[in-house]
């Protein structure tokens, strides 16, 4: 399993990364399957560079903030008016499996479609709490988090490896469940410690690493959806005061072997 960071940026797009996107891939029955965890902004025209959009076999919305799911209007443009072509660029729906009301939210965001014209090229099936969702070698379970709105962290699993991405989160249970024995983990620091002190939105560094160590098993640690006016040094410095390897820092473009 291949994940590629396409955005990182917390909350909205940064000077050098665009909002919450990943590219997972892996190899299954001949071919390369693709998943994209979050379409926020900006990240619609970075995907591009490592594949056709239109290749790819399933999207998921950890949640219906902007910066994780607003470029999927311009993904309903790609499949429907490229000139390559004198219909949808594909002979079935993309699926983008979100929480409740996703294609409606994003038929406002588009300003002029409706959730008809939407699904004339993508679908927009409901994630229930950790009923999984199954696309070719990738078996996806959702598990709900903390976060003012209906959110969710994804578990990752394909050829006996696990990827965890909490999408946006505070500390609670269900990163137990979400994180336990991940190969890698790709963890919300969109708060600084001695700064953010509003609870039920988003982790820290520290509070990342926290529950890394007491979901237990993880190998890699990976922080993400760090705005642009956080110091990643800082989060990074708050996590390696609990974690006890080495604190990674996403970057966009940069690809990890799970």
């Amino acid at each position: 399993m291949e994940v590629t960071v396409v955005g990182c940026s917390g909350s909205f797009a940064g000077p050098d990364s665009p909002a919450s996107s990943y590219l997972v891939r892996a190899e299954h029955e001949g071919r390369t399957w693709a998943v994209v965890l979050d379409l926020g902004n900006g990240a619609l025209g970075a995907l591009q560079r490592h594949l056709d959009p239109a290749d790819v076999d399933a999207v998921l919305l950890s949640h219906l903030h902007v910066d994780h799911c607003v470029d999927v209007c311009g993904l309903y443009v790609l499949l429907t008016y490229h000139p390559s072509s004198p219909g949808p660029r594909r002979a079935d729906r993309l699926p983008v499996h979100g929480p409740a009301g996703a294609g409606e939210q994003l038929a406002r965001a588009y300003g002029d479609a409706t959730p008809e014209a939407l699904q004339r090229v993508l679908a927009f099936p409901t994630l229930t709490d950790r009923v999984p969702v199954v696309v070719g070698p990738f078996t996806i379970t959702p598990v709900r988090v903390e976060h003012p709105v209906e959110a969710y962290g994804f578990r990752v699993e394909a050829g006996g490896r696990t990827l965890a991405y909490t999408g946006d989160t505070d500390s609670c249970p269900a990163l137990t469940d979400l994180m336990t024995g991940a190969d890698l983990v790709l963890a919300d620091s969109a708060f600084v410690d001695g700064r953010d002190e509003a609870t039920g939105i988003h982790l820290s560094g520290s509070r990342a690493a926290r529950a890394a160590v007491a979901a237990g098993g993880v190998g890699r640690l990976v922080l993400t959806h760090l705005p642009a006016w956080n110091d990643p040094e800082v989060c990074r410095s708050q996590a390696a005061g609990v974690w006890p390897g080495v604190v990674e820092l996403a970057e966009p473009g940069a690809t990890y072997t799970v």
